[in-house]
């Protein structure tokens, strides 16, 4: 009898664990239906691929606020940190690729020194990241004033990449989600950071340094800004240092909706995957609508906050 009883607690925290991707999932189906219901098109190829292109490096964004928060940590400035990033392509990147790289290396360098400054100060991440988020948004204003450049031919080549068969946009959304799931839940880097976030204290009890593991995840993060802000790069064309502000607030709900916490210790990529896509679409249905463009934040809010209440009940209903 208890051998049954250990079997089927598993299946049970995995639903709970899902449940909320399960949720999105459904809102996601929901907005595309409506979407095919007012424009037929959009179940075709061509008009995935144009529905779903924007939520590429929203998801990807999701993704490094996701590994954030499974250590406790809220990242606000990786809006203009992708912001910036388009910027660096669009400028540096053309004019000197070898500079470019390096630059954004040392983004990605500077992610790893803000986890460790915010170790070892104890400094709230809410607060070290806000004043990073002004950091990142000088730079690119210091780089490009206004919004323009080109990017590179190889990253335009990319944006432009219209493969027969399928829509373009699901390929980097599933090949990032599936990286991130292996780091995060198949490797030891991957529970020693989720370890950092859900009981530090046995962490470190372990012999393992939480410091190493905040490092780990904020170069982690910092990797996946700059995939989020060459992607954006690569699809308009030029760098904006604010192209990217709202991401900031909308990674935070995407990570939510797709099952992430607040508390930390929790990583679902492709949860987070579907949160994003499903953010991404609300304008393109609002839009199909004819809602007026100074109404659709509130009503993008009475959705989102209508998909967290069912993520709420099916909570309460699995415990």
């Amino acid at each position: 009898m208890t051998n049954l009883v250990a079997a089927a607690v598993p299946p049970r925290a995995l639903l709970r664990r899902t449940a909320p991707a399960v949720v999105s999932a459904v809102a996601l189906a929901a907005m595309v239906a409506v979407c095919a219901s007012l424009q037929p098109g959009v179940l075709t190829v061509p008009g995935l691929t144009l529905i779903l292109s924007a939520t590429v490096p929203l998801v990807v964004a999701a993704q490094a606020q996701m590994v954030l928060m499974s250590v406790g940590d809220i990242d606000l400035g990786i809006g203009n940190f992708v912001g910036l990033v388009t910027v660096v392509s669009a400028t540096t990147l053309v004019s000197s690729p070898g500079v470019g790289a390096l630059v954004l290396l040392g983004l990605v360098a500077g992610y790893a020194v803000l986890g460790a400054l915010i170790h070892l100060r104890r400094v709230p991440s809410l607060i070290a990241t806000l004043g990073a988020s002004f950091v990142w948004l000088g730079l690119g204003l210091f780089l490009l004033p206004t919004p323009g450049g080109s990017t590179p031919a190889w990253l335009a080549t990319f944006g432009s990449w219209q493969p027969a068969g399928f829509p373009a946009p699901v390929l980097p959304i599933l090949v990032v989600s599936a990286l991130v799931w292996l780091l995060s839940s198949r490797s030891s880097v991957g529970v020693r950071v989720r370890a950092l976030g859900s009981n530090p204290v046995a962490l470190h009890r372990a012999g393992l340094r939480p410091l190493a593991a905040r490092v780990v995840a904020y170069a982690a993060a910092g990797v996946l800004g700059v995939l989020s802000g060459l992607v954006l790069a690569s699809q308009t064309g030029g760098g904006d240092v604010s192209s990217a502000t709202s991401y900031t607030l909308i990674s935070v709900a995407a990570v939510i909706l797709g099952g992430g916490s607040f508390a930390g210790g929790t990583a679902v990529p492709w949860g987070v995957a579907i949160g994003g896509v499903t953010l991404g679409l609300v304008s393109v249905v609002l839009s199909l609508l004819d809602v007026p463009s100074n109404m659709q934040s509130a009503v993008q809010g009475v959705i989102v906050l209508a998909v967290l209440a069912g993520r709420v009940v099916v909570g309460k209903v699995l415990r």
